[in-house]
This record gives C-alpha cells, sequence and structure tokens, in this order.
C-alpha cells in the first residue's frame, strides 16, 4: 500500500510556530527595553511608599499630629514657589529612579579565589587518594575538582566553610592515622585558627568537613534546671547532645544543649577528673560544681594550690571546709574516707535487718581536689602520708556511700596523679589549649574536631565514660572576690552562694575521740562479717 502523504498543516506548521515565537521573543525585549523606565521608576515608588508606611507605623501616636502639620506646611510652600511643583515631581522622579535601579547580581557560584583555593585542595589531596594502578582516578595531578568536590561553602573571606569529599573506595579510611594525615592536610590548606568537625562516611566512601561556629562564653553560674544527682559540665553543640536547658545568657533567655553529668549509686562515671592549662578554667568548673551540689548535699574542698580561689565558700551553709595546707587536707580526706567506710557499714546493717538506709547516708558528699600534685609533693618532702592514697576508699566505694570525688590538675602534674585516680574517674574534662595527642590521652579518645590554639577559659571537651567526646564550654563561674572579672559574672556567683553558717568557726568533721571509736567499730564489723 502506498504510504499517503501528510498534511500541508503538520509538515510547515512546527517552522511557523517557531517562527512566531521568535517575533515574539524579540517584540518583548523592545518593549521590555523601552518601558525599562518606566519599570525602574514604578518599582522605586512602590519601595518609598513601603518606606513610608513603614516610618508612619514607627512614629508615636503623640508625634503623628505635629508630622502631618510639617508635611502639609511644606506642600503648600512647595506649591507658592515659582516652578514649585514641577521641581517636586522631578526631584520624586529622581529618587524613585535611584531606589529602583537594579541591585547586583546575587552570587550564585564560587569565584576565581576560590575556584583557585578549591583546585588547591584537590592537588594537595591527590598524593593521598591515587594510586598508578587506578584505571580511571578520580584524584590525578592536573585533574578537575568538580568531579570529587561537592556542596562547597565560603566564608567572608573566601575560606572554604564547608564541603563535602569524595574518595576513592580502596582508601583505608578505617586506619586512625590514614584519616589523621588527610585532615591534617585540610586543616592546613582551608585555613588555621578555626575548628573544623570531619565527619567520615565509610559507606558512601564521603568525608564532610565543616567550620564550627564558637561556643557562647555568656552563659554564667545560675540554677539550672536539673533533677539532685545531675550537674551541668557546661554546654555543646546542638547536634552533639539530645538534652537542652533553659539558661539566661548576656542575649537573653534561650535553651542550650548542655553536658549533663550524673552521679549516685546507679551512676556509670560516679568520679571526675578535669585536666587543663594554666588559667583554662579548671577552678571556676569546680566552683560551678560546688555551687550546683550544695542545695541537694555537703561539700569538702581542699586546694592544694593555695591561691585561695574558693575562700568565697569558707564558712556557707553545707561547706564541710575548705583546706589549704598539707595538715588540714590530710585530716580531712582522712574523715572523708572514715565517712565513707561509716556509710556502707550503716547501709549494710540497716540491709540485713530490712530497713531502708539511714538519712545520714543518703546526703551526698562532694570532695573537691584541686591540684592533688602540690600536696603529694609536700607530703613526700615531710615524709608523711600521700593525700592520693586516702582517695582510695571515697573512689572504690563511693557510689554506694553517696560520696564523689572531681580531682583537677594541670597538665604538667598529670604524671603524679595516682592509679586509682586514673583507674575510678571515668568522666574526664580536658580544659585550655592541647594538642589533640594530649587530648587523646586524657580522654582516652582523640576529639572529631581540630583543637584551636587560642581559646578563651572554660573551653575544651568532655567525654563520660565510653561515650563520644563533645566539645565543651562551662559556664563563666569566677572568684566573686576577683576584681579582674567581668562584674555580672561575679555577681552571678555572688548570688548562688549559700548562707554562712552561725556559728563563725565551724568544727562540722569529727573529733579524733570519735574517729577511733568508728574506726575500732568498722573493725568489728568487719571480724563479725
Amino acid at each position: 500500500m502506498a504510504r499517503r502523504p501528510l498534511p500541508r498543516i503538520l509538515t510547515s506548521g512546527s517552522d511557523r510556530i517557531a517562527r512566531s515565537r521568535e517575533i515574539a521573543r524579540t517584540a518583548a525585549d523592545s518593549a521590555t527595553d523601552v518601558l525599562h523606565p518606566l519599570i525602574t521608576v514604578s518599582r522605586g515608588l512602590r519601595k518609598l511608599a513601603a518606606t513610608g508606611r513603614v516610618k508612619w507605623a514607627a512614629t508615636p501616636k503623640e508625634r503623628r499630629g505635629p508630622t502631618l502639620l510639617m508635611v502639609a506646611a511644606c506642600v503648600v510652600v512647595v506649591a507658592l514657589i515659582p516652578y514649585g511643583p514641577l521641581l517636586a515631581l522631578v526631584t520624586v522622579m529622581g529618587a524613585a529612579a535611584w531606589k529602583g535601579r537594579e541591585r547586583p547580581v546575587v552570587k550564585t557560584g564560587p569565584d576565581e579565589a576560590e575556584l583557585a583555593r578549591l583546585q588547591g585542595l584537590y592537588e594537595a589531596l591527590v598524593p593521598y587518594f591515587s594510586v598508578p594502578d587506578d584505571p580511571a582516578p578520580l584524584y590525578a595531578h592536573g585533574g578537575e575538582w568538580s568531579g570529587a568536590f561537592g556542596d562547597p561553602a565560603f566564608d567572608d573571606d573566601g575560606r572554604p566553610a564547608r564541603l563535602r569529599i569524595k574518595y576513592p573506595a580502596y582508601f583505608t579510611d578505617g586506619e586512625p592515622a590514614a584519616r589523621a594525615r588527610i585532615e591534617q592536610v585540610l586543616h592546613a590548606k582551608s585555613g588555621r585558627g578555626r575548628e573544623y568537625r570531619f565527619d567520615w562516611d565509610e559507606e558512601g566512601n564521603q568525608l564532610l568537613m565543616t567550620v564550627l561556629a564558637a561556643l557562647p562564653t555568656t552563659i554564667a553560674a545560675q540554677r539550672f534546671v536539673t533533677t539532685p544527682g545531675e550537674t551541668v559540665l557546661g554546654f555543646t553543640d546542638e547536634d552533639a547532645v539530645q538534652r537542652t536547658v533553659p539558661v539566661v545568657a548576656g542575649d537573653g533567655e534561650q535553651d542550650a544543649p548542655a553536658v549533663v553529668w550524673r552521679t549516685g549509686p546507679r551512676s556509670q562515671e560516679p568520679h571526675l577528673l578535669v585536666v587543663g592549662q594554666p588559667g583554662g578554667g579548671a577552678s571556676s568548673l569546680l566552683r560551678s560544681i560546688a555551687l550546683q551540689a550544695l542545695p541537694h548535699g555537703d561539700v569538702l574542698i581542699i586546694e592544694g594550690a593555695g591561691t585561695g580561689e574558693y575562700a568565697c565558700l569558707t564558712g556557707r551553709a553545707g561547706v564541710l571546709a575548705v583546706e589549704c595546707g598539707l595538715a588540714g587536707a590530710l585530716a580531712s580526706l582522712e574523715w572523708a574516707a572514715h565517712e565513707t567506710e561509716r556509710r556502707l557499714v550503716a547501709a549494710n546493717r540497716a540491709r540485713q535487718a530490712g530497713l531502708p538506709a539511714p538519712e545520714d547516708t543518703k546526703r551526698p558528699l562532694w570532695i573537691l581536689l584541686d591540684r592533688p600534685s602540690v600536696l603529694s609533693y609536700l607530703a613526700a618532702a615531710d615524709d608523711r602520708t600521700d593525700p592520693q592514697a586516702l582517695l582510695q576508699a571515697p573512689l572504690r566505694h563511693g557510689r554506694a556511700a553517696q560520696v564523689t570525688v572531681v580531682v583537677a590538675e594541670q597538665f604538667d602534674g598529670l604524671d603524679a596523679i595516682g592509679e586509682a585516680v586514673r583507674t575510678h574517674t571515668r568522666a574526664r574534662v580536658v580544659l585550655g589549649p592541647a594538642t589533640p595527642d594530649r587530648i587523646e590521652s586524657v580522654l582516652g579518645a582523640a576529639p572529631h574536631t581540630t583543637p584551636t590554639p587560642d581559646v578563651p577559659p572554660g573551653r575544651g571537651y568532655a567525654r563520660l565514660g565510653a561515650g563520644p567526646v563533645l566539645r565543651l564550654q562551662t559556664p563563666a563561674t569566677p572568684d566573686p572576690y576577683d576584681d579582674a572579672a567581668p562584674a555580672a559574672h561575679r555577681q552571678a556567683v555572688t548570688a548562688l552562694l549559700p548562707p554562712r553558717s552561725s556559728a563563725l568557726s565551724p568544727d562540722p568533721l569529727p573529733s579524733p575521740e570519735s574517729e577511733s571509736e568508728s574506726t575500732a567499730e568498722h573493725a568489728i564489723v568487719r571480724a563479725e562479717g
């Protein structure tokens, strides 16, 4: 059968339609060029009218009458002077044309400097992400970065702030050393002085590099919304924890993600070790912990450096003692060891009798020891008992006896920390500038970010047990007697201090006679058991 020809309308219609579209597009472009001044003036008039409405709404009611009178007077004056209305019209049209002019083109991609920086990053990663036997290498000298990098974002200085990096599947991303090399290269080439977070996606063979914003330093000491047995060590990134607490900061009230440390009989990390540099904020953190513990328990403070950092707590209700000398520290720690044993014995007798634990064994006891290495050195020089040896009972049995130990030490005295303190302090905090190796030696795991050399006081990392390493900014808790501290922060600490005890020189620790009787009683109980 012969093929019938198509109708003429179907064969030539497409050409007519294309020609018509071209004519319409040309006419639209010509009309836009001709009417462009009118469009600009109209856009400017709308903007001027919107600005006038905003200013009129912001004008107080008592000032609107005089404002209308002044505008009417100006209109009358312009109408009476020669060529006044014409000049006013020209002025308004000129202002509208200036206001409605086209804005600069919005940046939609990297500029030349940013493209050069991305290419430099790509070339720097070639030796680590390529092998000679790869038939189709993703990274090669002289290659293009667009196939390996995605979602680039830059800061105001043109440095990368966010970058997704693809790497070949044969890269050993499961080895910490290999990861560290890549992170070091990216940190050096992207710009030092900032804190980077590296998220490795081993399944997708991708690495997400993100520049982290600085943690807020405006949160001062205050009453945090927590239950007894919970202590706020500081605040971290929003996506790092699942809990927030309402706080009052310098810019108003807000919900801040908090690092909450839980103590008590069911805690897996009953004791805390704080390590930092001088001026890093370790003493400030211990003051914050003491102020949070006092409403629900008793606090015993021992300061090895003797600088008077805790003088504001002397004689306060709930503060058993604030010791700075070796003799007082030994006596207080010896009492704390006997008190731990007494609580264990009393609780054991109550359980054997089928009774609840006595009330005097339920009130938490906090032992805060700052700079024990100094006291250990003095004790060794004087041939006396090492204060850290007296912490073994509170550290080993503190969870069952409601006794919590917090030890703060500097990096230079970390070698003097005893084995008992290292073993039983499973909650760790590092404050101040430190290298990743030092942070890992204290926390047991390397941070997922790159520490910066300059950090504010109270800035560091925290790790609770076997959990992840979290960035930390402790609440500002300065010594209220320190005139160099901000006045607002000192007043916040003063408002949290408990009232002073009625006795001028309280002596909450038992006498040596009662201690000897208690020790003898404990020995009898052990013999009976």
